[in-house]
C-alpha cells in the first residue's frame, strides 16, 4: 500500500502579508471570519484521504502550534496526525531554512520514521479545493516519479508564475520561471488534447507549487545544496527524469499578499463566491470554539459574513467579513471591511478599567465609519472614527497605529485608535 506523507510549506517571514504576520506565522493568519489560512491545505489533504500531515515553518510558530493542537485530533486507530516542524538546531544543521527544498531536506530524518513511499508537498498560502487523491492516482498511472500540479492561466497572469510546456501525453518538457510580459511564449500554449474543455483565454499552464514525489526521487533530488523547489530542484530533475503534469482547472488563488488576501476574503461575500465553504462532502476544518450564535440588534447587513459569537447593534454592514467575537456598537458603518474579531470577550471590570484609562473597548465603537480596510484581532476602534471614507489616494507606508498597503488600510493586531481618529 502507498504510504503518503503530506508536507505543508508554511513559508518564511511572510513579509508580503506584514503586518498580519508580525506576531504569527503566515499559515496562522485568520481567514474567512473563523478559519486560518492553514486550514485550507490541511482540509484538502484530509478530505483526499491523506491524514499524515507535517507543517514546516520557522517564524512566529506559537500561534500556529496552538491552533493545530486545538483543532486536528485523530483517534488512536487512524494513525493520522497534523504536526508542526519549526526550524531546529541539530548536530547536522545549525541554521535557518534557506528555502523550500532546504526546509524539507532538514526534516527528512522525521519523515523517514514513517517509511513513506511518496511525499506530497503543498503550499500553505493558497486558496483552492482539490481532490488530491485524483492527483495521486494520476501520478501512479503516469509511471513518472514526479508529478507537478498546474493550473490554467492567461498570458497576463503567466508573466508572474513558473510556467510549463507540456506534451500531448501530459509530460512536462520545459519549465520557465516568470517569463515576464514581453517574451514570446506562444510555443508554450496548452496542447489541444489537454486544452479541451478548459476555461477560454487560459492558454498556459502555471505551476501551483504542489508536487508528488516518489520517496526515493525526493531523497535523490535533495542530495545536494540546492535550496528551492521551483527555481532549482524541479529544473534539475526535468533534465534527467520524465515528469508528469496534473492539470487543475478549478478556482485557485495565491493569497500571499495583502491585496490578494483582501480580495479573496471580500469575494466570499459574493452571492456566488469563487471559493465555496458550503460543501458538506468536503468541509474546511477549523477549531471548534463552542461560541454562542451571533446576536444582531436592529442592523442592516448585506452581502456579508458574520462568524460565531458576534454582537452587532444598530449597524450598517455591506460586503464585509465579521470575525469571531466581534463587538460592533450602535451607529457604526462598515463597507468592504475584513474584520478578524477577537480572542476573548472583555468583562464588565475590563470595560470599567477602559473607561477610567480612556481606552476604547475591543471592537468597533459607535458611530465609526470604515471602508476598504483589514482590522486584525483584538483591535480597539474608538467612537466616531473615520477610516478610508474620503476616497483620497493614500501613500503606502507604516503610520504607527495603521498601515497602508496596496491602497488597503490595515489596522494591526491589538492596535488602539482613539475616538475621532481619521485615517
Amino acid at each position: 500500500m502507498a504510504r503518503v506523507i503530506s508536507i505543508v510549506l508554511g513559508g518564511g517571514k511572510g513579509t508580503r502579508l506584514f503586518p498580519l504576520t508580525k506576531d504569527r506565522a503566515k499559515p496562522a493568519v485568520p481567514f474567512g471570519g473563523k478559519y486560518r489560512i492553514v486550514d485550507i491545505p490541511i482540509s484538502n489533504c484530509i478530505n483526499s484521504g491523506f491524514n499524515q500531515v507535517y507543517i514546516i515553518t520557522q517564524f512566529n510558530s506559537a500561534s500556529l502550534h496552538l491552533h493545530l493542537s486545538r483543532t486536528y485530533k485523530f483517534d488512536a486507530f487512524s494513525r493520522g496526525f497534523v504536526e508542526i516542524l519549526a526550524a531546529e538546531q541539530t548536530l547536522r544543521h545549525s541554521g535557518w531554512y534557506e528555502g523550500t527544498a532546504d526546509a524539507v531536506r532538514k526534516n527528512l530524518l522525521h519523515f523517514r520514521n514513517h517509511n513513506p513511499t511518496h511525499y506530497m508537498i503543498v503550499s500553505g498560502d493558497q486558496l483552492y479545493r482539490m481532490d488530491l487523491k485524483t492527483m495521486f492516482e494520476s501520478h501512479v498511472k503516469s509511471k513518472a516519479r514526479l508529478t507537478i500540479a498546474c493550473t490554467t492561466v492567461t498570458r497576463e497572469d503567466a508573466s508572474a508564475f513558473g510556467i510549463m510546456r507540456v506534451a500531448e501525453n501530459g509530460r512536462v518538457e520545459e519549465f520557465m520561471e516568470k517569463p515576464g510580459t514581453t517574451r514570446d511564449i506562444s510555443a508554450w500554449k496548452i496542447p489541444p488534447a489537454i486544452a479541451e474543455g478548459k476555461r477560454p483565454g487560459r492558454d498556459y499552464l502555471a505551476s501551483m507549487g504542489i508536487y508528488i514525489f516518489d520517496a526515493e526521487l525526493l531523497e535523490e533530488g535533495l542530495d545536494n545544496e540546492l535550496n528551492d523547489f521551483g527555481k532549482e530542484i524541479i529544473p534539475s530533475i526535468l533534465a534527467s527524469e520524465p515528469v508528469n503534469a496534473f492539470v487543475f482547472d478549478g478556482y485557485w488563488e495565491d493569497i500571499g499578499t495583502i491585496a490578494s488576501f483582501y480580495d479573496a476574503n471580500i469575494d466570499l461575500c459574493s452571492i456566488n463566491p469563487q471559493f465555496n465553504f458550503y460543501d458538506m462532502e468536503r468541509p474546511i476544518y477549523t477549531h471548534m470554539r463552542n461560541l454562542p450564535a451571533s446576536k444582531i440588534n436592529f442592523s442592516n447587513i448585506n452581502l456579508s459574513l458574520t462568524a460565531d459569537g458576534c454582537i452587532i447593534t444598530n449597524a450598517s454592514i455591506v460586503k464585509s467579513i465579521i470575525g469571531i467575537r466581534t463587538i460592533i456598537e450602535s451607529g457604526a458603518s462598515l463597507d468592504g471591511v475584513v474584520c478578524m474579531g477577537a480572542d476573548y470577550y472583555e468583562t464588565e471590570a475590563d470595560r470599567e478599567a477602559n473607561a477610567r484609562t480612556k481606552q476604547p473597548n475591543i471592537g468597533i465603537g459607535g458611530g465609526s465609519i470604515i471602508k476598504k480596510a483589514i482590522i486584525d484581532k483584538n483591535a480597539r476602534i474608538g467612537e466616531n472614527c473615520r477610516i478610508g471614507i474620503d476616497n483620497i489616494e493614500r501613500k503606502d507606508g507604516d503610520y504607527g497605529s495603521w498601515h497602508i498597503i496596496d491602497g488597503i488600510i490595515v489596522i494591526p493586531k491589538k492596535a488602539v485608535l482613539p475616538p475621532g481618529t481619521v485615517v
